[in-house]
Order: C-alpha cells, then structure tokens, then sequence
C-alpha cells in the first residue's frame, strides 16, 4: 500500500502524538530546577509540593494548550525579545 504525502506536509515527531520533545525537555528542566530550589529552601514536604504545583502546572498548562500550537521556547523567546525591545514596536 502507497501512502502519497504531500510535500508542504510538515512531519514532526512528537511525544504521544500532540507535545514536542522539545517543550518536554523545558518542562521537566523547570520542574526539576523549582524542585531542587525549594528543596534548599523548604524542609516541610507539604508546602514543598504545593510551590513545585503552584510554579509547574501554569507552564505545563500552557505547553500543552499552546500559543496556536507554537512551541513553548518560542513563545518564551518572543516574550524576552518584546521585553528587551519595546520601543522598537512602539514607535513602528
């Protein structure tokens, strides 16, 4: 059987068919660093896991809705540039 793939077709391989690796990699890196961050700062295990939950699920949230299925690295390089460069768009 001959599948025909039109040629704009973009394939991208992606974890479980809908997150990019890439967006993967950036969750886990920041869940990993709020993780170790509070472990310096915090000693109860309760108010530990409610600062990882409360710093984690609003970027996991967005990774997996998305920015009309931009990644989330480019949303997050978008925002630096505006923020370092406003005048530039301000003024255009």
């Amino acid at each position: 059987m001959k599948f025909i793939i039109p040629q704009n077709y973009d394939f991208s391989s992606k974890l479980f068919g809908f997150i990019d690796y890439s967006t993967v990699l950036f969750n886990a890196f920041w869940a990993i660093l709020v993780f170790c961050i509070t472990s310096i700062l915090v000693s109860n295990l309760y108010i530990k896991f409610f600062i990882v939950i409360i710093l984690c699920f609003p970027v996991l949230i967005f990774s997996f809705i998305g920015f009309n299925h931009e990644k989330i690295l480019y949303v997050l390089f978008y925002i630096l540039k505006f923020a370092c460069r406003q005048k530039v768009y301000l003024y255009k």
